[in-house]
């Protein structure tokens, strides 16, 4: 067979598996999450939620009768991992994909999802142009950067920060987070002595500590992940340098206290509410629930966004009576209204983009608790 015939065969099973779907009685889901690497924790967080809630949805007898299938895939926070991982669920018959942690992972396989025609819902994934490329299919159940950055600029300038340092990390998250903050705060009047970025995955930042300190900020906000805060709060304390430092939404993750120890305490960081400060009854349903089966609580609300993501494709089949993804978005961007979710309540507008305002101001107590500051 040449070359060009085997390359047309492939194209033409590809696209029957995704037009044919799963096997009568089934509706398949796909979760594309970092069960392994730097951000395994919110990846194998991101799959007992998800295979908690498809369980207690098949208890109740499914969707419309049908049972769910959750078929998962790891990206291990890579974006060349992630397209192949979305390569693999694209052909195995999925009515959508959950996922994934990381705007860069998610970025890698939008292309992938968008030309098989599959919905994606992404969840810890909040640069700005991931929903201002016009895909039809992509939503995402967390916030934007740019109201993130809007809330990080407020809370700089209500702690009467006068000159401030950034640290972004390169990832697109975090850059986005940065470009968007350092301009608000520079409207502000507020002085920017540093701006610049450090390696990711680094055991040793002691380097551009020793230059974030050299440039005498009265605070540092870093826009990077968990994995490195943790790692500048301990060797800033090593160094007896005690400057204020504050995060971003990717630090709220309980492996931050892990990795900085007790020089954690007296961080700040903005975030969507921790699983325990949300209010609603069903986000206490559920945290009683995955506590019970697994004996903790998801180490940040990321993984909870997931579940999010779960129920608004379990409602938007549910009540389309179907897995054509143009009905699936249509429904989810015109028909879903403050759905109780377990972060609160969603609707998406035309974008994509989760509607309302989620970000809140938290502080790591002496005990290495997140605390919800008034």
């Amino acid at each position: 067979m040449s070359r060009k015939l085997t390359a047309f065969v492939l194209s033409v099973l590809a696209t029957v598996l995704m037009t044919v779907p799963a096997m009568a009685g089934t509706v398949k889901i796909g979760l594309m999450c970092p069960l392994t690497g730097s951000w395994a924790s919110e990846g194998q967080d991101m799959r007992n939620i998800v295979m908690m809630l498809a369980e207690q949805v098949n208890k109740n007898g499914g969707i419309n009768g049908d049972m769910v299938e959750i078929v998962v895939e790891d990206d291990a926070g890579d974006p060349k991992t992630a397209a192949l991982a979305a390569q693999r669920l694209s052909t195995m018959g999925v009515a959508a994909v959950i996922g994934t942690y990381g705007s860069a992972i998610t970025e890698a396989s939008q292309a992938i999802y968008d030309e098989m025609e599959i919905v994606q819902v992404a969840t810890g994934s909040t640069a700005i142009r991931l929903t201002e490329k016009g895909l039809p299919l992509f939503f995402r159940t967390c916030p934007r950067d740019d109201e993130q950055g809007r809330v990080a600029a407020a809370v700089l300038k209500e702690k009467g920060f006068k000159k401030l340092a950034i640290l972004h990390d390169n990832t697109s998250y975090a850059k986005g987070l940065a470009e968007e903050t350092l301009a608000l705060v520079k409207k502000d009047g507020t002085e920017v002595v540093f701006y610049d970025a450090l390696t990711p995955n680094e055991r040793d930042y002691s380097a551009i500590l020793t230059k974030l300190k050299a440039a005498g900020p009265d605070a540092i906000f870093f826009t990077g992940y968990y994995p490195e805060a943790g790692m500048l709060l301990r060797q800033k304390q090593e160094m007896k340098w005690d400057v204020p430092m504050m995060g971003g939404d990717a630090t709220n993750n309980l492996d931050l206290v892990k990795i900085a120890g007790k020089s954690a305490a007296g961080y700040l960081f903005i975030s969507p509410p921790t699983l325990q400060d949300l209010p609603n009854k069903e986000a206490k349903d559920f945290a009683s629930s995955y506590e019970a089966k697994y004996g903790s609580m998801p180490a940040s609300v990321w993984s909870v966004l997931a579940g999010d993501a779960f129920t608004v494709l379990a409602k938007a089949v549910e009540g389309t009576k179907s897995t054509d993804p143009e009905k699936i978005a249509e429904y989810l961007k015109t028909q879903l209204k403050d759905y109780p979710g377990l972060t609160g309540t969603l609707s998406f507008n035309e974008k994509g983009d989760r509607v309302g305002d989620l970000y809140r101001l938290y502080r790591v107590d002496e005990d290495g608790k997140f605390v919800l500051q008034p």
